[in-house]
């Protein structure tokens, strides 16, 4: 274990982040982790709160002089998205993260780093333990399960927190004020297929779809990144309608919120037929290194002989589902027309996994326009109904409206101006951060995301940029003290 970043500066932040690091935190799995934080509260002495669901909210007083200011609320989210690349060993539900330092960036080898969230959560550690910080009324406010269904945001109860203001510590570019962000909803399919015998004289292959850069589905999903569940199944119908390929199980993606970086499927195959179809995806490997080209350097598709599976999926499920992974609408639909390289609509098609008589496909749609995941969630709902599975939506969540009047919009343009010489950028971005739902139970409040620069989040290339970390604390003091008088 590295503990090199805990000696970065701003130490106290890299202090706290590197102690979230030795701590498994998992999205709903994030227990200790909230022990942790509850433990830290009252260690500082604070008034420490823990909701029925597991939020953490930590008072701490104004500094001497700073009564009267506005109050702020210090928002991130405890749980991290736990992602790693088929060869590396980790359990996420006890293992730490292994952290090392490459040419300014803090990363982590072969997994997700967790810095979205940690790192702000670090910083609202390094505000509450400060004894040279000027600031009015401060409460901290450590979310649960953010990444895997924004449960803790959802279940906060109007009237615990007594702020007025919400700085959200969760975006990833150092230099960009957010003021809005996309709602997004679930699809959530099911095929339900029978076994059928393993046609005699048949080899099984293992098919590998792997080295897909992957990323976070809203902020990535613009980049034009391989889904490794619609490479897979656009060979798949290949492979079924020329070399008689039949489907005995699949396994792509594994993160609602996370484009699907590996695919993995065990078919059979006539043994005549066993020569051409390892061609065929030969070919296809080529096809998709040709078309991908700089996207996906490393993208691997391969095939290995492996045992006959006991029994595959029926041949008309296995059809319908894969006519209907094919004609799934994934990637970005829709650019906004209100704000230049924002994408407005998009879906993932994040999981398609199989076993125990069902398959399951899982998709998340994102849009800044409510009345467009609608039609996109309808668009999906009819695609997979044609093919005959069961469809259902949930885990819904509200977009948040930029506010261009903020006052506290204004406070953060002025201070990053008087301190750096220029105007931040001001942005809506195509994720789900927590301030919408937030928002609906917290009306009055005046919201502001901002965070270091983070790169890959959601796959195991995640990194955060040293310097921009201390950039992010600087600017984080400075509004503090620079927050308005209560009216």
């Amino acid at each position: 274990m590295n503990d090199e970043i805990a000696k970065l500066s701003p130490q106290g932040l890299w202090e706290n982040f590197y102690k979230l690091t030795q701590i498994p935190r998992p999205s709903k799995k994030e227990g200790k982790a909230i022990d942790f934080m509850e433990e830290f509260g009252k260690s500082l002495g604070l008034e420490t709160i823990r909701d029925e669901v597991g939020n953490i909210i930590i008072r701490k007083p104004a500094t001497p002089g700073y009564e009267d200011r506005m109050g702020v609320i210090l928002q991130s989210h405890i749980d991290m998205v736990p992602q790693k690349n088929s060869d590396k060993e980790h359990n996420f539900e006890t293992d730490p993260i292994e952290t090392y330092i490459e040419d300014g960036w803090v990363t982590a080898s072969g997994t997700t780093l967790g810095a979205d969230n940690g790192i702000g959560v670090a910083a609202a550690m390094a505000v509450l333990q400060a004894n040279d910080m000027e600031h009015g009324p401060v409460e901290a406010l450590i979310t649960m399960d953010e990444e895997a269904g924004m449960t803790g945001a959802n279940a906060l109860k109007p009237g615990i927190l007594q702020g007025d203001i919400l700085l959200n510590m969760d975006s990833e570019d150092e230099g960009e004020l957010y003021v809005g962000c996309a709602g997004g909803c679930d699809a959530n399919v099911k095929f339900t297929y029978t076994d059928a015998e393993v046609p005699a004289d048949s080899v099984a292959f293992k098919l590998s779809m792997t080295g897909l850069k992957g990323g976070h589905s809203g902020m990535d999903i613009i980049l034009g990144r391989g889904n490794a569940n619609k490479l897979m199944f656009r060979f798949l119908k290949f492979a079924v309608a020329n070399d008689e390929v039949r489907l005995a199980s699949i396994d792509g993606g594994s993160l609602r919120n996370a484009i699907p970086r590996e695919a993995f499927a065990v078919v059979t195959v006539p043994a005549a037929n066993a020569d051409e179809f390892i061609e065929s995806l030969e070919e296809y490997e080529e096809i998709y290194k040709s078309e991908l080209g700089s996207v996906e350097p490393f993208l691997s598709f391969t095939a290995e002989k492996t045992d006959l599976p006991s029994s595959l999926i029926d041949e008309v499920t296995q059809d319908d589902l894969i006519n209907g992974v094919i004609a799934a609408p994934n990637g970005v639909m829709r650019m906004s027309t209100d704000m230049e390289g924002l994408t407005e609509t998009s879906t993932n098609l994040a999981i398609v996994k199989s076993g125990n008589g069902e398959v399951i496909v899982q998709a998340l749609m994102r849009s800044s326009v409510n009345t467009a995941i609608e039609a996109l969630a309808s668009k999906m709902e009819s695609v997979f109904r044609l093919a005959g599975a069961e469809v259902s939506f949930g885990g819904q969540y509200p977009g948040w409206k930029p506010n261009m009047d903020s006052p506290i919009l204004k406070t953060m343009q002025d201070v990053y101006q008087k301190k750096w010489g220029k105007v931040p950028e001001i942005k809506a971005i195509h994720a789900g951060l927590e301030c919408g739902i937030l928002g609906s139970a917290y009306p009055h409040w005046d919201m502001i995301s901002f965070g270091p620069t983070i790169r890959f989040p959601h796959s195991p290339d995640e990194k955060v940029n040293i310097e921009t970390v201390g950039l992010f604390w600087e600017y984080l003091a400075e509004t503090l003290k620079s927050v308005p008088v209560k009216k």
